[in-house]
């Protein structure tokens, strides 16, 4: 009987019905070339890298293989990581930690570095810091495997100046402000 006192509103019964749970069942990459970037400005010198302003292709994983891709990636520059970091060591050794010249360190290379020489099984991954500067001739050489032939040189002199012109923060003012020689006052900012 829709009359009787007990009867639930047709309101209510819609409103029970909708949850307000969210919940995430899957992840969506979208993967773009790499390109110069234009868009930041690395600490250690050099271009930027950037992305093409459209990607290139899209792949969908479940939370679980997204999971597994990430442990596979992570673990791949986990490898890299420790090969750059055992070819130092073997350089510092030849070199008595840079004090002798030798031929033999200058000519090392990754390729010199045999996976039985790193341990990458016994570094736990997640506590590995992944997102690490770049130095200027792996950015360079990522970029030329990405098919960039020609590097903007511009770009590096503008980044400089930038990185110069952050070394140098706020203004000259002592105990009090004078507006007309604030350089923060007149940028129209409150005084540093």
């Amino acid at each position: 009987d829709p009359f009787s006192p007990t009867a639930t509103s047709i309101l209510k019964r819609q409103k029970q019905l909708r949850r307000k749970n969210v919940r995430f069942d899957q992840v969506t990459v979208y993967y773009f070339a790499r390109r110069q970037g234009f868009t930041s400005v690395p600490s250690q010198g050099g271009s930027s890298l950037g992305m093409a302003q459209r990607h290139n292709s899209v792949r969908r994983y479940t939370l679980c293989e997204f999971a597994q891709e990430q442990e596979v990636n992570h673990r791949e520059i986990l490898r890299e990581h420790l090969k750059e970091e055992k070819l130092h060591a073997k350089k510092m050794k030849l070199t008595k930690n840079g004090t002798v010249e030798s031929e033999e360190a200058d000519g090392l290379t990754l390729e010199d570095v045999s996976d039985d020489d790193i341990d990458v099984e016994n570094v736990e991954v997640d506590d590995y810091f992944f997102l690490q500067p770049l130095p200027t001739k792996r950015r360079r050489a990522l970029l030329r495997a990405s098919g960039v032939h020609r590097i903007d040189a511009e770009e590096k002199q503008e980044l400089r100046a930038i990185r110069l012109s952050r070394e140098e923060c706020g203004c000259d003012c002592r105990l009090y402000c004078d507006p007309e020689a604030c350089a923060c006052s007149q940028a129209g900012i409150k005084c540093q």
